[in-house]
């Protein structure tokens, strides 16, 4: 990043509202069209049921987020450029290949997703669809390139708040039932297939690229932070408030789909699909409702894609030493999407499929992360307390779990 495009943390003016903004695009992944398909089937088949399970998912999200921003912060580098110093090349390469492949997953759901969203709003076929969410997110990345990560980072909070607005409106029309939401606070399964969503969903939300990403993000925003101790500590205190604003916001927009679709959409048919779930909300609440629907999917699709191809590009860079522009390695990563939708693959079982891909890779990026972050050599005064490694080792066992039975029910056939 190019320093004279960012404020001097020296500066007087570079208060605490400036310093926020890397955690919000970090966030995006949270809310992308993987978690908008897990969140509706949850909420249609089993109401309020699961509610707390994306409570702890989005607990456990800010503390992963925040850990990985510090480590950016504190060293400098991103996880992945850390791990590919300490690797041997045999690793760090195998390394790689797993961290290029949950990407490349999590960008098909991205992609495919931003084109369902297109079909439904202007009936675009969903290969056509793919290619021009793959241009967009081409446009928004060269915001990145040419005006700064400032500018990228105002562009997707924009597309956050659209897609906020998009998935909440019908939480006016159709209010959720209080006693089923306190009931859904109480951790509980009702047999294996809640389990399996359960492990869905909190698969479509610790995202393994946005881990690897966030680390980028902070060093990059925060070049000067190590200058001086006032402002290491000055930046640190801002980005926790950072992650705790960004992933509230998320948090809530992925509870409110659940909302609305345990309170629109219980007990009909069909809403196992996005394609279903918007049909059954225009039924319900009306097309109005159903086009901000939309909208905020397409908008989900656009931010996460451009936000994944630049997390691609900080693995490739931190892991096998290979620097490729943000554009080439959007134009890269659609390549795959779009041949899946056009040899006409199922869009939710493609979504299905990519969320099964990247349960593999979230053990891979979180225990590297908390090894790092504890690591008195590395991390100096700012190493995770005690108190925080409990919780971080915790969040890790439950998360690796859940997502262990998700693989297990998958490949067995079991649920």
């Amino acid at each position: 990043m190019d320093a004279s495009k960012t404020r001097t943390l020296s500066s007087p003016r570079s208060g605490l509202l400036f310093l926020l903004g890397p955690a919000f695009v970090a966030a995006v992944a949270y809310v992308d069209p993987g978690n908008v398909a897990a969140n509706l089937t949850s909420g249609a088949r089993y109401g309020y049921l699961l509610v707390w399970v994306l409570v702890a998912a989005n607990v456990m999200a800010m503390l992963v987020q925040y850990q990985s921003a510090k480590l950016g912060v504190v060293t400098g580098k991103s996880l992945p450029q850390i791990l590919g110093e300490r690797l041997s090349t045999g690793t760090r390469r195998a390394y790689w290949v797993q961290a290029e492949l949950v990407i490349i997953a999590t960008d098909l759901a991205e992609v495919v997703g931003g084109a369902i969203a297109l079909n439904l709003l202007f009936s675009v076929p969903l290969p056509v669809g793919g290619v021009i969410v793959g241009i967009v997110s081409i446009l928004l990345l060269t915001v990145q390139n040419r005006r700064g990560q400032r500018s990228f980072e105002s562009v997707i909070i924009a597309l956050l708040i659209i897609i906020t607005i998009g998935f909440l409106t019908g939480l006016a029309l159709s209010p959720p039932d209080p006693s089923g939401v306190l009931a859904g606070m109480v951790p509980r399964f009702e047999g294996a297939n809640s389990v399996l969503l359960a492990a869905g969903m909190l698969g479509a939300t610790v995202m393994p690229h946005a881990i690897y990403l966030h680390s980028q993000l902070a060093t990059d925003r925060h070049p000067n932070a190590r200058n001086s101790s006032e402002s290491l500590a000055r930046v640190i205190r801002a980005t926790r408030w950072d992650v705790v604003a960004a992933l509230v916001l998320a948090g809530a927009v992925n509870i409110g789909m659940l909302l609305l679709a345990a309170s629109t959409l219980g007990g009909v048919a069909g809403t196992d699909t996005i394609e279903g779930a918007h049909a059954a909300i225009v039924s319900h609440l009306g097309p109005v409702v159903g086009v901000v629907f939309a909208v905020g999917l397409l908008a989900s699709g656009l931010a996460s894609t451009s936000v994944g191809a630049y997390a691609g590009a900080t693995v490739m860079k931190g892991l096998v030493k290979v620097r490729i522009s943000l554009v080439t390695r959007r134009l890269l990563s659609l390549i795959p999407a779009v041949i899946l939708l056009a040899v006409g693959i199922d869009p939710t079982w493609a979504l299905i499929v990519s969320q099964v891909v990247l349960s593999f890779g979230i053990p891979f990026a979180l225990i590297p992360l908390l090894r790092l972050t504890s690591n008195a050599t590395l991390m100096g005064h700012y190493r995770d307390g005690l108190a925080l490694r409990l919780a971080a080792l915790a969040s890790v066992a439950v998360i690796v779990a859940l997502n262990a039975a998700l693989l297990w029910f998958t490949f067995t056939g079991q649920g």
